[in-house]
């Protein structure tokens, strides 16, 4: 059974972006790209999400903690959001109030089965959904040698790319270029802030 967040709206003066889009998309790339360019910036904060998953298993940077701990920061109310995915548990910390208390823009690795509880934890929440062509992402998932290019084709079929619920959103389309894809995100996140921060 899953775990249900008992998570409090907080409204707050920041903006949490939350990072959806499907396996292929790009998303840790995007926010990797965008990391970089907001280095020194100390308005801009990226969650390092707390997961469930060995500290050594590749993919995000995050911390790794056993499913006792978690459950232990969980009931002492330590995650804004938590939920479970494919296995594993994943918290972002409930620090990130502080930060949008300050009128700070804070970007989370999120998921769009979690998104009603993003907008439960948080007002303003902005949604950036990262897309790509069936084809671009049949391309880089079959690269990544789990299953053949069919059976991910028909998968992607199965699935929709849309954001469904009431949300501010922005779409980013990943399928070219990546550096063209990473400067509409940095664009998206310099948009939150007040004209007086230098990006």
């Amino acid at each position: 059974m899953e775990a249900q967040a008992d998570c409090r709206r907080i409204d707050a003066a920041g903006t949490l972006v939350a990072v959806v889009g499907p396996s292929g998309a790009g998303k840790d790339s995007l926010m990797a790209i965008a990391a970089r360019h907001f280095l020194g910036v100390p308005q801009v904060h990226f969650v390092q999400r707390v997961i469930t998953r060995p500290a050594d298993a590749g993919g995000e940077d995050h911390v790794c903690v056993s499913e006792s701990d978690f459950e232990t920061q969980r009931q002492a109310g330590g995650f804004a959001v938590d939920w479970d995915a494919h296995g594993l548990r994943y918290g972002i910390p409930a620090a990130v109030h502080e930060k949008l208390a300050l009128g700070h823009v804070v970007v989370a690795n999120g998921s769009r089965s979690t998104l009603p509880r993003f907008a439960k934890a948080f007002s303003p929440l902005l949604v950036v959904n990262v897309t790509a062509s069936p084809d671009v992402l049949a391309t880089r998932l079959e690269a990544r040698g789990r299953e053949s290019r069919e059976e991910i084709l028909r998968r992607l079929a199965r699935s929709s790319l849309e954001i469904r619920g009431d949300y501010d959103v922005v779409t980013i389309d990943n399928s070219g270029a990546l550096e063209d894809a990473g400067q509409q995100f940095i664009r998206t996140l310099a948009g939150l802030l007040p004209a007086t921060v230098e990006t």
